[in-house]
């Protein structure tokens, strides 16, 4: 059965910034996004109904007979024993949600749908990201392992706890650190390196190619995507990938998107000081929301950098491709292709901003082709409005 995953527009306006440049299922939480756990689950591969200027890069093929998944949704074998099972024409919802149906189109009509009776980890909201994190680290973790071996832990500097919940892949460099998976799995991908006096508490996940730098101390919760490297002091949060956090300093509570960098001693408040619920910046409404949470740090879209000595406040949302920097802290809702501080913004050029990306991802080896530069000038055009300097 051919597989595609759906962004449903609202859940993707409440994702924004991180879905400005991928579609839902391609968000990482735990070891894996969301299209390679249903991938691991149903086998061969997905694709992708999105946005129109996100589909040339997500293709969505389609045959005779399709399941039609909401790419906002983690999978359980229960859930994915039920999709199996549908027959063409049926579908499964879930508080009102459309989780899957089976079709040959995704305007086929009439469906017949039943109700879905389990509870469903759905992400429809940013902070859902790192809130789920640990869970998916767990559930992600007893997939990936079962019934294989982990390399060994060789070096005799580092002290294990926990050892059957910490799992190697192949390549790993292992220095003097100090893991410890009493309280949840710790697993190193592919040719990852953790240096010397690395602290490491799980639930911890990192992907293939990262690094934890010396000295670092992942507080647990904390899932970083392939080709990262992670430094300073991180609790519960969500790195995508491609992405720098080399250097002292706290992110908690956090996602941070893909080809981002934090310069050294970058800090993000993630509780306030009177203990209130945090608001954040949410696109659809155009205004704040509650996230109904005492700790909620920073969301960084894709490309974003900031310099040194950055502070950001509590529930801070920053869009795609943003530079800031400069003293104090910037407000709470940072527009994309932003250029500035607490000072004040000015608008980050688009051609300086795609000379940026290209070198940055030159760095891991690799060149923007002809869909990435068309989704960063699309989503520059279609952010202009929140550059509220620009009407000046």
């Amino acid at each position: 059965m051919n597989v595609i995953l759906f962004d449903d527009p609202a859940v993707r306006l409440n994702l924004l910034p991180f879905t400005y440049t991928r579609p839902i299922g391609a968000l990482r939480i735990g070891v894996l996004t969301i299209a390679e756990k249903w991938q691991l689950h149903l086998g061969g591969s997905v694709s992708w109904l999105t946005e129109g200027y996100l589909q040339d890069k997500f293709p969505c093929n389609r045959t005779h007979d399709n399941l039609f998944i909401d790419g906002s949704v983690c999978p359980d074998e229960e859930l994915v024993s039920c999709a199996g099972n549908l027959k063409p024409g049926e579908g499964l919802t879930w508080q009102g949600r459309v989780l899957v149906f089976r079709a040959a189109s995704e305007k086929e009509n009439p469906i017949s749908y039943r109700e879905y009776p389990r509870t469903v980890t759905v992400i429809d909201q940013p902070w859902k990201i790192f809130q789920h994190n640990g869970a998916e680290i767990r559930k992600d973790f007893n997939r990936l392992t079962a019934n294989r071996t982990s390399a060994p832990v060789t070096d005799p500097h580092t002290r294990v706890y926990g050892a059957n919940q910490i799992f190697l892949e192949e390549g790993v460099q292992l220095r003097a650190a100090v893991l410890n998976a009493e309280e949840g799995p710790i697993y190193l991908g592919k040719n990852t390196v953790v240096q010397e006096g690395a602290l490491i508490k799980g639930p911890f996940a990192l992907c293939e190619g990262s690094h934890v730098n010396m000295g670092a101390k992942m507080r647990g919760d904390v899932a970083i995507g392939p080709y990262c490297k992670v430094g300073g002091e991180v609790s519960t949060s969500v790195i995508l990938g491609f992405s720098n956090k080399a250097h002292d300093g706290f992110l908690g509570h956090s996602v941070i998107g893909e080809w981002c960098n934090l310069g050294a001693d970058t800090n993000t408040s993630n509780l306030k000081n009177n203990y209130e619920p945090v608001k954040l910046w949410n696109y659809a409404k155009g205004g704040f929301v509650s996230t109904g949470l005492q700790f909620c740090g920073l969301m960084m879209g894709d490309h974003s950098k900031c310099g040194i000595n950055t502070m950001f406040n509590t529930g801070t949302v920053a869009g795609v491709s943003a530079n800031i920097f400069g003293d104090g802290f910037p407000r709470n809702f940072i527009p994309s292709f932003s250029w500035g501080g607490a000072g004040g913004f000015t608008t980050y050029q688009l051609n300086k901003a795609l000379e940026t990306m290209a070198r940055v991802m030159e760095r891991r080896n690799r060149k923007p082709d002809d869909n990435d530069i068309r989704i960063l000038t699309h989503i520059f055009n279609e952010t202009a409005p929140y550059r509220i300097w620009e009407r000046k």
